[in-house]
């Protein structure tokens, strides 16, 4: 199938799991089983459960043994918008082109909601079937040292101390690896673990995922001073408005987008040990390259 269609395919096949794993709406209580449900189905691309799928495929593996972790990657990815978007951190109203989960719960609800998707992330994965290389163990640690202080908590830790500052690129970089990139890497990696890759193939998913996050990452900073709230479906031009350092205000956006260029050449690149298998992968990266929201 075409890439548009692979897309939407695989989306809808992450959406009927996740409606299958999550309580329903009216189980007690109901307000934060009603808020969860309001966050993950509020519209998003599903990038980080399809690039799960995508990769256990890549390695040989099959949909639905890759289904669990897909959808616990997507839960973890949900709850760090619900708590990025609380006024205490990067005070948003507007997620996927709706009112964010505070607006509509309140603070305190929108607390516990991230914190039970977080929880829900782990039910989720524990239900992945172990393949011969990797065993529930390895799933479990593989997202929770992604979700930790060192990665996706560490990163948002650096996002909010460096409001103000003048941030060098690394520095950027640095934050990026450990949100965006980290993320975006272990949906990969627990994919392609589902099809019990080899350490060569991880290897290879694990540079992709790097370089394929970062770019992710500088195509964000760059929609965000160029396109419209309508358009990305969260508040345009936010980064600026909190003195917030990115790509286009540390490069330029000429030099930003060279950079996601670039960075996706290495992604593509980095897959070079999965042969034709990662054509799918290599279709994704030069799709999210140009895209416009």
């Amino acid at each position: 199938m075409d890439l548009k269609t692979y897309l939407s395919t695989r989306a809808a096949e992450v959406d009927a799991a996740l409606d299958a794993f999550l309580p329903k709406a009216k189980e007690r209580p109901p307000t934060i089983h009603a808020a969860m449900r309001y966050s993950v189905f509020a519209g998003g691309k599903r990038l980080r459960p399809v690039l799960c799928l995508a990769a256990a495929e890549a390695c040989g593996g099959e949909i639905p043994n890759a289904l669990a972790p897909a959808c616990a990657v997507e839960l973890m990815h949900t709850y760090s918008l619900v708590h990025d978007d609380l006024p205490a951190m990067d005070d948003d109203d507007l997620r996927r082109g709706r009112p964010t989960c505070h607006k509509v719960y309140g603070e305190g609800m929108a607390v516990l909601c991230g914190d039970a998707l977080l929880t829900e992330a782990f039910i989720v994965l524990a239900q992945t079937t172990p393949s011969p290389r990797y065993g529930t163990r390895n799933y479990v640690s593989e997202l929770a040292e992604t979700g930790g202080s060192r990665k996706l908590i560490g990163g948002q830790v650096m996002d909010l101390e460096g409001e103000g500052e003048n941030l060098t690129k690394r520095g950027l970089i640095r934050i990026h690896e450990a949100k965006t990139a980290a993320l975006l890497t272990t949906s990969l990696r627990l994919g392609a673990m589902t099809a019990n890759a080899t350490p060569a193939k991880l290897a290879a998913l694990t540079c992709f995922g790097h370089a394929l996050g970062l770019a992710f990452q500088v195509i964000d900073d760059i929609l965000d001073v160029t396109q419209s709230t309508d358009i990305l479906g969260k508040t345009a031009g936010k980064d600026a408005a909190v003195e917030k350092s990115t790509y286009p205000s540390i490069l330029g956006l000429d030099a930003s987008r060279k950079e996601a260029a670039k960075l996706t050449k290495a992604a593509m690149d980095a897959l070079t040990p999965l042969g034709t298998k990662a054509a799918r992968l290599r279709e994704i990266a030069s799709h999210l390259l140009k895209r416009e929201y």
